[in-house]
């Protein structure tokens, strides 16, 4: 399972992931797999456009704050989250992480 959404902040990028490696705002990502990141407790993304290896470290996931999902996408997102992990988040949850896109992503 996959979840298209759309990068709508690309600011604040770590030096130690380059910047051909680094989400472009305004361009779509497809979701690949979900898990929760520490320490922030956030929902993180792994894009299959982008594959931050080793020497990313310690950065592994986008935070899902980055992109925006229409509420379709929302909904496979939640699926994906369960078929990740035993963490299960509400779609107020998600609201609050992520923000809705016009339904053309």
């Amino acid at each position: 399972m996959s979840v298209e959404c759309v990068c709508i902040n690309d600011g604040g990028r770590p030096k130690e992931i380059p910047s051909n490696k680094w989400v472009k705002k305004g361009n779509t990502y497809t979701v690949i797999f979900t898990v929760t990141v520490l320490p922030q407790k956030e929902l993180g993304v792994q894009l299959a456009e982008i594959e931050l290896t080793d020497g990313e470290l310690p950065y592994e996931y986008f935070l899902a704050n980055r992109f925006a999902f229409t509420e379709e996408a929302l909904k496979k997102l939640i699926e994906l989250i369960k078929d990740c992990s035993d963490i299960t988040f509400s779609m107020d949850e998600l609201l609050k992480q992520t923000e809705l896109a016009e339904d053309s992503v």
